[in-house]
């Protein structure tokens, strides 16, 4: 509270309005206690300065006042209050659900895969025990069927020995911890897909729920229930709607109205529409999945009945990846019946905060006042301005834009919920606005209209008008989650509120992937680099330029170097090369054979050498 209310005193009046809220049998919880102390201080009504630090005497006004609406239980402001706190407390989207429900799972397996993961049995005892724990976490893991079902045991010990005999036990237990547990998760969908493949051969399998059937029935009757729930909030929410613009055009008509709280019953059924269009998304998204998953599931069981037919034995790579296929799917199936129940639960708990409507405003007394004064739905309002829009060249600085001229206009987070921004601060009423008329958009945000006047007169000035809806919001706090106000608010949220501020908005932001690229540098550089702002650089400079001009350039050629230049030689690296001959030949030639005669000398004194060669002729070889 910008200093003046501390994080400490803030707790002590909540714990304080919620003791005394106790004594008088009302239980509430403390997020419902701090969403009404916050309402109280935002209402200007009761004069509580956001400026000043809060006195004693403030307090206690604060506490009796807080204590006082949270006990009046014939507001409907404070209905919707309290729907709102108990929607943003339980609500979840789908994958929040689902990985919340995987994250309970694993809880509630964890001593049974720490039994089995991290024993060591040695006998044969103690293995054939290890071996019972697996069939149990693999019978609590699929969720067909309860330990204690003998039938049901039979099949998952049948079904687990074929993939997974008690002989390799050894080999599992020699298995890292990790890789224990990724196979145990591996075999209970392999049995889980056995298990179905049996029951859809009608080899068992009777304790397991047919998944596709249920849904097929219970969806279409969500569906029909949730609708007739819509109708009938949308249809009090276009009584009370004709009621106050009755009331609007002629006060003295039904002077007993400005007793009732009308203008707080419209916003608590127009709260409950928007949340139950949210459910009711969330069952046609479901009920689209299960579709899908039909086909995909018999599919995958036409297949695998092609595969086995009657076959004694098939290999395991052809069978086990169809059989893990169909455990996910049934695990698809067994997630969507889990949100079924989910939203079938949240749209019952939400009827809670409409009986106040009937006690106030009875049927009886309904048909009464609204005698001579013409209902209209959303639809007509919207049907009636349909041809009407504004005159763009109307408006020097505005931009509007129109469904027809803009691109995906169903993804602009029009603000308001998508309510006329000027009606509900002018006329503190909750009209449907028309894109059709125009969409402002103004300081990046976008409005719509409810006529084609109003958007002239919010046009004008804008600012104002913001302004004045913020002011309404403070008088009536439900607004600020019905207009998703939260951003304007945000630093009044409670410490227990503002967890889930970010779950507050009915509607999420656009979200797209995109890449931007640009040029280096578009323009020309206009840097000057020898700029200076140093005054002594610029000194510096200045004595550098002046002493050049006292100096002389030299330059001088050596003997030695004068005839040399800069050289480079390119060659190109030795290749391998080879010959081949066409045939191989030889020769042979006579061995030389000559003697000398004589060499000795004899009885002259003379010596008389002789020569003779005995080679053989070539033409003789």
């Amino acid at each position: 509270m910008s200093g003046a209310m501390t994080q400490s005193v803030i707790k002590r009046i909540i714990r304080q309005v919620g003791l005394e809220c106790a004594a008088r049998a009302q239980t509430l919880s403390e997020t419902l206690v701090a969403f009404m102390v916050k309402a109280v201080v935002l209402d200007p009504r009761n004069d509580f300065s956001m400026d000043r630090i809060l006195t004693e005497n403030d307090t206690q006004d604060l506490i009796k006042l807080c204590v006082t609406r949270l006990l009046d239980t014939t507001n409907p402001s404070l209905s919707t209050i309290k729907m709102q706190v108990y929607f943003d407390m339980n609500y979840a989207s789908r994958d929040e659900l689902l990985s919340e429900q995987e994250r309970v799972v694993e809880g509630r397996l964890a001593p049974v895969v720490r039994a089995v993961t991290e024993s060591s049995p040695r006998a044969q005892e103690e293995r054939e025990n290890v071996y019972q724990k697996v069939v149990t976490y693999v019978l609590l893991r699929s969720g067909l069927g309860s330990p204690t079902d003998i039938e049901a045991v039979r099949e998952v010990t049948a079904a687990l020995q074929s993939v997974f005999p008690q002989t390799e036990m050894t080999t599992f237990i020699s298995l890292s911890k990790k890789d224990k547990e990724q196979q145990l998760k591996d075999l209970a969908m392999l049995v889980t897909g056995i298990r179905l493949y049996n029951k859809k051969c009608r080899k068992g399998g009777s304790s397991i729920d047919d998944l596709p059937d249920i849904l097929n029935e219970a969806i279409p009757s969500a569906v029909r229930t949730l609708d007739a729930r819509l109708h009938s909030c949308q249809l009090r929410a276009h009584r009370y709607t004709a009621l106050l613009e009755s009331l609007e055009r002629d006060p003295h008509r039904h002077p007993q109205l400005r007793f009732f709280k009308l203008k707080e019953a419209l916003f608590t059924v127009r709260q409950c529409e928007a949340f139950l269009c949210i459910l009711q998304s969330n069952v046609i998204t479901s009920a689209q999945e299960v579709e899908s998953l039909d086909v995909q599931l018999e599919a995958a069981m036409m297949v695998l009945k092609n595969i086995v037919q009657d076959k004694t034995s098939i290999e395991s790579k052809e069978v086990f990846p169809l059989f893990m296929e169909l455990s996910k799917l049934w695990t698809s199936f067994q997630n969507e019946r889990l949100l079924l129940n989910f939203l079938t639960n949240m749209a019952d708990n939400l009827q809670q905060f409409l009986e106040i409507q009937s006690q106030l405003f009875p049927e009886q007394m309904l048909t009464s006042l609204l005698e001579g004064v013409t209902v209209k739905s959303d639809e007509e309002r919207i049907k009636e301005t349909m041809e009407t829009r504004v005159n763009v060249s109307d408006f020097k600085n505005q931009e509007w834009l129109f469904p027809e001229t803009t691109d995906n206009p169903d993804q602009l987070l029009i603000q308001y919920h998508g309510f006329c921004a000027h009606s509900i601060g002018v006329k503190g009423i909750t009209l449907p606005g028309n894109p059709a008329i125009g969409i402002l958009m103004h300081k990046e945000k976008y409005y719509v209209f409810s006529s084609k006047e109003a958007a002239y007169i919010f046009a004008r000035d804008p600012d104002k008008f913001i302004q004045l809806n913020v002011e309404k919001a403070k008088q009536y706090a439900e607004l600020i989650q019905l207009l998703e106000l939260h951003h304007q608010f945000e630093y009044l949220v409670p410490h227990a509120q503002a967890r889930n501020a970010r779950r507050g908005s009915m509607k999420q932001l656009p979200k797209c992937d995109s890449g931007t690229q640009t040029d280096t540098h578009i323009l020309p550089p206009t840097i000057v680099r020898s700029y200076e702002w140093n005054e002594w650089e610029l000194r510096r400079k200045a004595i550098k330029l002046a002493n050049l001009r006292r100096k002389l350039t030299h330059a001088m050629q050596t003997d030695l170097s004068h005839m040399r230049r800069e050289n480079c030689t390119q060659v190109y690296l030795p290749k391998d090369a080879g010959t081949q001959t066409k045939r191989d030949n030889s020769s042979n030639v006579p061995k030389p054979q000559i003697f000398l005669q004589g060499l000795r000398g004899g009885s002259s004194p003379t010596t008389h050498m002789v020569t003779v060669d005995l080679t053989r002729p070539l033409d003789e070889t």
